[in-house]
């Protein structure tokens, strides 16, 4: 709240909160600090006079809306939206909204960390909803009043911009006073008696009245030089005056201000344009120095020995080439240094650094530089680029300066926010980008920035030449590159999204750098600050920011060397993933798909590069992987190859994303020459089957596959197609040949330590724990198999095992905690376009429905179902739609509706010779016979029933007997205890043979 509206999750990521009238429902209930707003009026707040048709019915879509986006990015967000009798609230205190957190710290007299929450003018961008004006207005007061006081202790010396402050509020007196205060104890009397007339005058002009009692006597005080005023400084400094605001730097300026004073080298490093002189002079400015504070500039220095005297220059010492003179003029003095530039003369510099801070206790340097000093003592200190709000806010006050008028808005944040991240959020790229919007607009900017180095041509004239235009500013870090660094930059710049060190020895080698050199070559240019360096952890990873990668490929290109290092690039990818593609059936499955996530883009470079054999060998070698991630439609889009393998894994993945079968590619796999691939290919096919209800193909597709995996002693083969059968057993009604299939898929899977086939494994014992009524084991079962697949970022597979975990609780009863597990699983399906999975969480959300008696809800589900079923072809995966529209019609009281529809579900479960499915029919049947007045064909249909499930080893468990029990009680009650169970026993003896309808 105190700045723009913004929301983070717990772990530090920001929560995007879409559609303009929900952010200002959430700035309302906020600006209420959790008291509850009704709804009358967070209905006027946001409509005014002209209020929707049905405003609370509006206002219902639009919490809803806001609480998704909550859960969205945090399990359980949406729970800090509540309601009650009052009104809506959101749930929030001082650990999670700020202006809480503000408070309480200023009460606890910590003013520098409740004034460092502010991040610009509250709730800026609702600055017209007239609502929050008066709120914002207590707030601000609120922070100048603990300004103040932080100003008066004294604690604040140097992180309270006074001047700023007393600009934004010219006409505040203890601010005001504040102000002089400070200007004259920093030897600038003129500036504070100034200062004191300006508000005169002010106040004279618009309100007709005198300064206060209190300002007029410390304005007398200043004229009389009080002593009570406390010592005044000289001012020693040739630190220029700020002409722009910092943005985005007050926590690293807190940060090195709050370094140890015996850190006295800090060197400022980072890439050009980061912002190191920038954020070097404001930490400068802010340091109180006895001796002074001075900037010495190296940028114009040529020649090494001209460092000492560039030094004494600036400090009025009259130097020799020895620093002799320097080392007597600092002795005994306490003076900061700012040494800008460094990067060029490096060594001269950390020889006159080492030898005057060994010499001068009192002396401390603050240096900016592209690489360290490499001095012992050195602190460095990284300048990172800015993080997107705060490259937003920047590019937005530069391009405000130069069109007048221009703000980011709903419309256009997008695209700003776009430009932000292409310019990698330095700080010079984006003010060179903000000065075109005058003549280009945001989208057009947008748009040629492909050409950068053109685009971003024309800087300030008062800049330094480096600094005009973005090729400059990487001119001047190209220019003192050595060959060799030079080769492996242009030559590193074709990877996308940076690479392992591997890729880069594999692809920069050659033409004079040796294999073994790329590394010590790489380690030079992060230190140089052109490559980003690796993580502290993990295998070391290298990338270029975009700038400097579009500039090394330009230099690419001049050295004629783009296409011969765009083909290894190429061909080390394709390598890589053939390499990956078994591995991601071991035991080494999570490194591995680590790995080629961290390379995908570079994947896909390779891709667009190799001709139309090694692209479709690179397809098939990432099937896998694009499978595992759930990442189906990118796969399928680039299966273009027409080989029988790419044809048979095409066709399966269209099929997991809603399609039809072709029966040309699973005929075409008769057409695979090498076994292995084969086998796989016959078992893909079989599982994505499996998945949608086609039993029968699916399973002679993977009994041919587990034949050809066991002749090859492919264990991880076996296991997978047993995993399949356990599923396709059941579907025949053959449950000990289930468990026997998953029993040794879990056992081999085990063995060799691949946790997606462990995860397939857990499928099979949880379902048949489920089966047996041990609903207990079935929940621990999934929720291990949800960690694993959460664990392996596989999407479809979490979206399977949440809707497993739905399904345990719809047997427990536990209908709430069911329908949110559905729909988890149903938006994680959909958003990965997982069809199977989105269907199977639909399934659960409408047994649910009609348990809870939504039966409108439950029908439109399993309408939607019956005709996805048609869609893809498979009728045969209805049987459960038919049974549930016929309980359906049944318990709305309709018996010939409930009687068709059963007697087609019976019809299709007899047809697919499942004897549980056949017993469902039958149990609904009775049902549609009870409700008809025909109790003992009823009595009948359930002794059936009975008997055939009976006839597979799995009775209805405890947990699932609701519709029979309902049923049997009304047979019984019309027919009487006896006549009951004589029509129950003469069913049961026909069983699956009873002759109905």
């Amino acid at each position: 709240m105190l700045g723009p509206l913004g929301v983070w999750a717990a772990g530090g990521g920001a929560v995007r909160v879409p559609e303009a009238k929900v952010r200002l429902l959430l700035a309302d209930l906020l600006a209420h600090e959790g008291r509850p707003v009704s709804a009358d009026r967070l209905a006027f707040d946001l409509w005014g006079d002209r209020p929707p048709g049905n405003p609370v019915n509006t206002l219902q879509t639009k919490v809803s809306q806001l609480r998704r986006a909550l859960e969205a990015a945090e399990p359980g967000g949406r729970e800090l939206v509540a309601h009650g009798p009052a009104g809506y609230a959101v749930r929030v205190d001082s650990s999670t909204l700020d202006v809480l957190r503000f408070r309480e710290l200023v009460a606890a007299g910590r003013y520098g960390e409740a004034l460092a929450l502010w991040r610009g003018e509250p709730l800026a961008e609702f600055a017209d909803a007239p609502f929050l004006a008066p709120v914002t207005a207590r707030w601000a007061e609120e922070r100048l009043a603990a300004l103040e006081e932080f100003a008066e202790s004294g604690s604040g010396s140097g992180e309270v911009d006074l001047a700023a402050e007393v600009a934004r509020h010219p006409l505040r007196e203890r601010l005001r006073g504040l102000h002089m205060r400070a200007l004259y104890r920093a030897g600038r009397q003129v500036e504070a008696l100034a200062s004191y007339a300006e508000l005169r005058r002010a106040l004279a002009e618009e309100q007709g009245l005198e300064p206060g009692p209190a300002l007029a006597a410390l304005h007398r005080a200043i004229l009389d030089h009080d002593p009570a005023l406390g010592p005044v400084a000289a001012a020693r400094t040739n630190l220029p005056v700020a002409v722009t605001a910092l943005v985005g730097r007050e926590r690293a300026v807190r940060d090195l201000r709050g370094l140890p004073r015996d850190a006295r080298l800090v060197t400022l490093t980072g890439p050009g344009g980061v912002g190191k002189t920038s954020l070097a002079l404001e930490v400068a400015r802010r340091d109180a120095v006895a001796d002074g504070v001075w900037l010495v500039e190296l940028a114009g220095v040529g020649r090494a020995e001209q460092v000492v005297s560039a030094v004494a220059d600036v400090l009025g010492v009259r130097e020799d080439a020895s620093g002799a003179a320097l080392v007597e003029a600092l002795r005994g003095r306490e003076v900061l240094l700012v040494l800008d530039n460094c990067e060029r003369l490096v060594e001269p510099v950390a020889a006159l650094v080492s030898r005057l801070l060994r010499a001068v206790p009192g002396l401390r340097v603050l240096a900016t530089s592209q690489e360290p000093l490499g001095l012992a003592f050195e602190t460095v200190w990284a300048v990172p680029p800015l993080d997107l709000s705060d490259a937003v806010t920047l590019f937005a006050a530069r391009a405000a300066a130069a069109a007048p008028g221009f703000t980011v808005t709903p419309d256009n944040a997008a695209v700003v926010e776009a430009i932000c991240r292409r310019l990698d959020g330095l700080p010079l790229a984006v003010e060179l980008a903000a000065t075109r919007v005058r003549g280009l607009g945001v989208t057009a900017l947008l748009d040629r920035l492909d050409d950068r180095f053109r685009v971003l041509a024309t800087g300030h004239r008062d800049a330094p030449a480096r600094q005009r235009t973005l090729r400059a500013m990487i001119d001047w870090s190209w220019d003192v590159l050595g060959d060799a660094e030079r080769t492996v930059l242009r030559r590193l710049s074709v990877h996308v999204d940076g690479c392992a060190l591997d890729a880069a020895e594999a692809v920069c080698a050659g033409g004079g750098v040796a294999v073994d050199e790329v590394l010590d070559v790489l380690t030079r240019l992060v230190d140089r600050s052109l490559v980003v360096a690796p993580e502290h952890t993990g295998e070391p990873r290298f990338r270029l920011l975009e700038s400097v990668a579009d500039y090394g490929r330009e230099r690419l290109r001049e050295a004629g060397e783009f296409e011969d290092v765009r083909v290894r690039h190429a061909a080390f990818y394709l390598a890589l993933a053939e390499r990956a593609d078994p591995e991601l059936r071991a035991a080494g499955q999570l490194a591995w798909l680590d790995r080629l996530d961290a390379d995908t883009a570079n994947l896909r470079a390779a891709h667009d590069a190799l001709g139309p054999a090694d692209s479709a060998r690179l397809t098939r070698a990432l099937t896998w992987y694009w499978f595992l991630r759930g990442r189906l439609r990118e796969g399928r889009r680039l299966m273009t190859a027409t080989d029988p393998v790419t044809a048979a894994w095409r066709a399966g993945f269209g099929v997991l994303l809603g399609e039809a079968a072709e029966p040309a590619a699973v005929a075409g796999t008769a057409e695979v020459d090498d076994v292995p691939q084969r086998a796989r290919a016959r078992w893909f096919l079989g599982y994505v089957l499996s998945t949608v209800g086609d039993m029968p193909s699916a399973e002679r597709l993977t009994s041919r596959a587990l034949a050809a995996f066991e002749e090859l002693g492919d264990r991880w083969g076996v296991a997978a197609a047993h995993s399949d059968r356990v599923s396709q057993a059941l579907a025949r009604g053959s449950v000990e040949e289930a468990r026997a299939s998953a029993a040794r898929c879990a056992a081999l899977f085990e063995a060799l330590g691949e946790r997606w086939g462990q995860l397939k494994a857990s499928f099979g014992l949880g379902m048949l724990a489920q089966l047996a009524g041990d609903y207990e084991r079935a929940e621990a079962v999934h929720r291990d198999g949800l960690r694993v697949a959460e664990e392996l970022r596989s999407w479809p597979e979490v979206s399977y095992k949440l809707s497993w975990l739905g399904r345990v609780a719809l047997t427990r009863g536990d209908y709430p905690k069911a329908r949110e597990l559905h729909e988890r699983a149903r938006r994680t399906a959909a958003e990965h376009g997982f069809s199977p999975g989105e269907v199977y969480a639909v399934t659960g959300l409408a047994l649910g429905a009609r348990r809870e008696g939504r039966l409108d809800e439950a029908e439109a589900h399993w309408e939607r179902l019956r005709a996805w079923h048609r869609q893809v072809g498979f009728a045969a995966g209805a049987t459960l739609v038919l049974a549930e529209l016929g309980f359906v019609a049944e318990q709305r009281g309709d018996a010939a509706r409930a009687e068709e529809l059963h007697s087609e579900g019976l019809a299709l479960a007899r047809e697919v010779g499942d004897p549980r499915a056949i017993a469902l029919a039958l149990e609904g049947s009775a049902g549609a016979r009870a409700l008809a007045g025909d109790a003992r064909t009823a009595a009948r249909l359930l002794g059936a029933a009975t008997a055939a499930r009976a006839s597979v080893g799995v009775p209805l468990p405890v947990g699932e007997r609701d519709d029979v029990d309902r049923i049997s009680a009304a047979a019984r009650a019309a027919l009487g205890s006896d006549a009951y169970a004589a029509a129950f026993a003469a069913g049961h003896a026909e069983g699956l043979t009873v002759p109905y309808p």
